[in-house]
């Protein structure tokens, strides 16, 4: 490689680390923003919203508003269902007489429901606290219309718009009804907000258009932002009328609850009911007054009673009001796309970061948690509604490449090192080599020691070169025998175990020096699912065996050494026929024969050793086929050897 050339080859390098980092994110990114744009996220985001509502810290009950619930006892008590008239009236009467602020009755009364209907009809027009109800979704019965008696600003609706997913997270504020209902010109008000409405007046506060929106509706300084299309996880949602984003009261409790025979019966205290918005509803799984919502917890998952619904809202809007409760409130689009790219970005600079593999799954769970910290906390805290499901993905799937690219990004370091290591010594070996090899070729002419020092120049620069191969090799790829030698745990397990042995018998020991005759049999293994860690213990077990002989046995004359596969099983055996005296006790397991057993086990094979009067013999089988570990496939190339 010519000078001019290296900057280039290393510019062209650099970037195509950056573009294989860059590219990935880029696309799953645009991916991601795409199926926001599409709506594919949009139930999941609604999802996410209905969780983080619900994980909520309990807040104090509301004490502005009390629930009157007609349950299963006050329904088979009266005998009768629909609750009658005559007994609705009563109820009125009963709770007027500790003199509530508003009372809104979240049942349908636009037919007479005998007896007592013309007690109710009685009370309705002496009654100016008193909020009836209409439905003006869909085909409307006459059941569904309001009493006759009530005046139009004493009714409200009580129709929720649906997500596409059934569950109600939105609520009218007001809307025109349909054109085949009656007066279809005229624009109805929510139930929640005629109660509150009642309730803020004698505060002084009473509705208006909104400041910033003409559109909003506001009590004082308070405006309501009305639901828009695209606000916060929804993707070219129904608009109509003004709605707002439901921000249920979080807690198990967060209103006082009553029955209608309680309150019939005078078993509840005056100021439970005095100077509150009191709501009569059905509290009776039987009747069926039921919709659906994840954020509100209940005794029925995802099923809330209606007046429930109806409460939380009440006092969604006077806590905003007289108490500062945060409205749920979102981000603009384009916002919204830039926070979503955000953390597809910081996905990508972890990738920069090139942490190995346990690092990089640390640092990317701590992202994640800080991205669902910062989205509850702002859901929590400021009523904020951050997107959570959109740049969750692009930040799981832009790091996901970083478990492997660390070992892909160490793999092509290495192989770059060793490129560089070998066109050193091809330089070195087609220029000062072949001059040295010539002068070795003319020793016959030279002194004995200019001789020797030219054959010691020869081995240390060829000693040099395989130093500097075996250095490059990552500490989890490499087996260290003694203070010179290094075996590669990539290259094939037959040659590393044949490498341990050579090494080994090198080794200073008595039972060494006694051996005549060695027959070893060095044949591939089947190596498929075998991690680093296997092949090194596999090479320590060998090493072990060998050390055995060389300290133990008794004046062997033979040593036999087997490293080979089966139709069914690897084997390594070492077997040396040193004698020795009975009798032969069970030995006591060591350090070695304990790692040997470890080694067993994790290889689904077995261990074997026997000490018998004429030698002793170590042994190792396992299967051929194992499980194959995602991480074990993950190999190193193996490192070119020397050439001569």
């Amino acid at each position: 490689m010519t000078q001019s050339e290296s900057p280039s080859r290393w510019l062209n390098l650099k970037n195509y680390r950056w573009l294989r980092r860059l590219v990935p994110g880029v696309t799953i990114v645009t991916l991601i923003l795409l199926a926001r744009v599409m709506g594919l996220l949009e139930v999941a985001e609604w999802k996410a919203l209905d969780l983080f509502l619900r994980w909520r810290p309990a807040e104090p009950k509301d004490e502005r508003l009390l629930i009157v619930g007609i349950n299963e006892q006050d329904i088979q008590q009266t005998g009768q269902y629909p609750i009658p008239d005559g007994e609705l009236a009563a109820l009125i009467t009963a709770l007027n007489q500790h003199e509530p602020r508003v009372i809104g009755v979240d049942l349908y009364r636009g037919l007479p429901i005998e007896p007592g209907n013309a007690a109710l009809t009685e009370v309705f027009a002496t009654s100016p606290n008193v909020i009836g109800i209409e439905r003006i979704a869909g085909v409307v019965s006459d059941v569904a219309t309001p009493p006759a008696v009530l005046p139009p600003e004493q009714v409200g609706i009580v129709d929720f718009p649906l997500d596409a997913d059934g569950f109600v997270r939105r609520t009218y504020l007001g809307t025109l009804p349909s054109l085949d209902a009656v007066d279809p010109d005229r624009f109805r008000f929510a139930l929640a907000l005629r109660l509150a409405e009642q309730y803020l007046a004698p505060e002084g506060l009473t509705l208006d258009n909104g400041f910033r929106d003409p559109l909003n509706m506001r009590f004082g300084q308070t405006e309501f932002p009305r639901f828009q299309r695209t606000d916060g996880g929804y993707v070219d949602s129904d608009a109509e009328g003004i709605q707002i984003l439901i921000n249920p009261r979080s807690g198990e409790t967060p209103f006082d609850i009553v029955s209608m025979t309680d309150v019939l019966q005078g078993r509840v205290e005056a100021e439970l009911i005095r100077d509150r918005v009191v709501l009569i509803g059905v509290t009776s799984l039987s009747a069926k007054d039921l919709i659906n919502s994840a954020a509100i917890k209940s005794d029925n998952p995802s099923l809330v009673y209606g007046v429930e619904v109806h409460a939380h809202v009440t006092s969604q809007i006077l806590s905003a009001v007289l108490a500062g409760r945060p409205l749920i409130r979102v981000w603009s689009p384009g916002w919204e796309y830039l926070w979503i790219m955000l953390w597809g970005g910081l996905g990508v600079g972890l990738l920069y970061l090139k942490l190995p593999t346990l690092k990089h799954a640390i640092a990317t769970v701590f992202g994640l948690a800080l991205l669902l910290t910062l989205c509850m906390g702002a859901l929590w805290g400021a009523g904020l509604w951050l997107s959570v499901v959109p740049p969750l993905v692009a930040f799981s799937l832009v790091s996901l490449p970083g478990f492997l690219l660390y070992e892909t990004t160490l793999r092509e370091r290495i192989d770059e090192r060793q490129q560089i290591i070998e066109r050193t010594y091809d330089a070195i070996h087609n220029g000062p080599l072949q001059t040295l090899a010539i002068l070795l070729q003319e020793r016959d002419q030279l002194e004995p020691s200019v001789s020797q020092r030219l054959e010691g120049l020869n081995h240390e620069i060829r000693t040099i070169y395989v130093n500097l191969l075996q250095e490059s090799l990552p500490t989890a790829e490499k087996l260290q025998l003694n203070s010179q030698k290094i075996v590669d745990l990539r290259s094939p397990l037959s040659e590393a175990l044949y490498e341990v042995y050579a090494e080994t018998l090198k080794r200073d020991l008595p039972g060494f020096a006694a051996l005549k005759l060695h027959v070893i049999k060095f044949e591939p293994l089947a190596t498929e699912g075998l991690s680093s860690d296997d092949r090194r213990s596999l090479c320590r077990f060998l090493e072990e065996a060998l050390c055995n002989v060389g300290k133990h046995a008794n004046h062997p004359k033979r040593l036999t050494v087997t490293c080979m596969a089966t139709e069914t099983e690897n084997v390594i055996r070492v077997a040396d026929n040193g004698k020795n005296s009975g009798p032969f006790q069970r030995e006591r397991a060591g350090h070695g024969t304990e790692q040997a057993r470890s080694l067993a086990r994790r290889l689904r094979g077995q261990f074997h050793r026997a000490i018998t009067e004429t030698g002793s013999i170590c042994e190792m089988r396992w299967p051929l086929t194992r499980t194959k570990s995602v991480w074990a496939q993950l190999r190193l190339p193996k490192l070119a050897k020397p050439s001569s």
